[in-house]
């Protein structure tokens, strides 16, 4: 069996999906350095060589426009992600509903979906979440690695820290309202005490868009065994992780391989209708910012989207079925997706 062959045909004729990417935020830095046209420029090719069908783009603020600017900067966000896709609007369109994503499929184009990365922009006011509703958001993390009005953040290493806490009173008023929304919860980001708050306060799936298996690299970032059955259980996705400091690649090992180590742990644990691609590649972003350093460290598992073929070709070469790959590169998402949205 040729792998790269069957991987190339996999990704042609199925759906793929990447469930996170720092699109808008990218977006809007580099069109204040005076950049246009960014999908078009930095990502398109990449995302049709792959075939991808969905792209979930995050609204990411950085901590420098906390408190004050966070709801600017989003905003902000929301319309150079818009524009930019209106400046290709033959290849890509945005997804707000259920029909969207039947056209995004049937006329072979690329949907993007917006989602929250931590929800400091609404502050406490969750009036705020319905403005944000009708501008296109269709999904929230609640929180990144901080402490917001909702819950408490996950640290990426120990941190001198007092006492944790779970989702505020506020947290779970959000949360309760965003079921009742059909808004997409994510939980990658949230601390141990604050997932399972929202197991407890919730009915619905739910998503991890963007972690992987604590116990192959045991960081708080990462999915306990417990919570990677919880969210099967309630018919959630987990999205694998390609930041390397996340997946746990150590130096001189493959990357690729140590995704699909990943993959293979929830296969074994729960099954393939629970894992998918949410790559979270971050070393675009991290050039677009406005820093006084020339040089950013690269931290992708992934040079591009276009690599997801060679993970989706070593998944097949484990012996991996075709119809398990069909899942994980996008139809487990997509069905997620598809029950969420109206």
């Amino acid at each position: 069996m040729d792998f790269r062959e069957a991987a190339i045909e996999l990704h042609n004729n199925n759906i793929v999906i990447d469930a996170h990417l720092d699109l808008a935020g990218e977006i809007y830095n580099r069109n204040l350095a005076g950049e246009k046209d960014i999908i078009k420029n930095y990502y398109l090719k990449d995302f049709q060589k792959a075939g991808f069908n969905i792209i979930v783009s995050s609204l990411y603020i950085d901590s420098i426009f906390l408190p004050e600017m966070a709801l600017r900067v989003a905003l902000g966000q929301i319309r150079a992600l818009i524009e930019d896709i209106e400046s290709c609007k033959e290849e890509v369109i945005l997804v707000k509903s259920k029909e969207d994503l039947r056209k995004v499929i049937k006329d072979n184009k690329i949907g993007i979906i917006i989602s929250f990365e931590g929800l400091e922009p609404i502050s406490n006011d969750i009036g705020l979440l319905r403005i944000f509703y009708e501008l296109g958001v269709r999904g929230a993390g609640l929180v990144w690695s901080r402490r917001n009005y909702l819950a408490d953040g996950c640290s990426f290493n120990p941190v001198e820290e007092g006492q944790r806490g779970g989702l505020t009173s506020f947290g779970v008023e959000v949360v309760k309202k965003m079921e009742e929304m059909n808004m997409l919860i994510d939980l990658s980001h949230l601390n141990d005490e604050g997932f399972w708050d929202v197991v407890k306060f919730t009915e619905k799936p739910f998503i991890a868009s963007h972690s992987n298996v604590r116990n192959l690299h045991g960081i708080m970032r990462n999915l306990t065994d417990e919570q990677i059955k919880v969210i099967a259980e309630r018919q959630g996705v987990i999205g694998i992780n390609a930041y390397n400091t996340i997946a746990g690649v150590r130096e001189g090992e493959n990357p690729i391989s140590k995704l699909a180590d990943h993959i293979e742990y929830i296969l074994d644990l729960v099954g393939p209708e629970y894992v998918g691609y949410g790559f979270d590649l971050c070393d675009n972003y991290c050039d677009s910012q406005l820093k006084f350093k020339v040089e950013t460290q690269k931290n992708d598992c992934l040079n591009s989207h276009s690599e997801a073929l060679l993970l989706t070709e070593e998944l097949l070469r484990r012996g991996i079925s075709e119809d398990d790959c069909k899942l994980i590169i996008g139809g487990n998402f997509h069905r997620i997706f598809n029950e969420i949205l109206v």
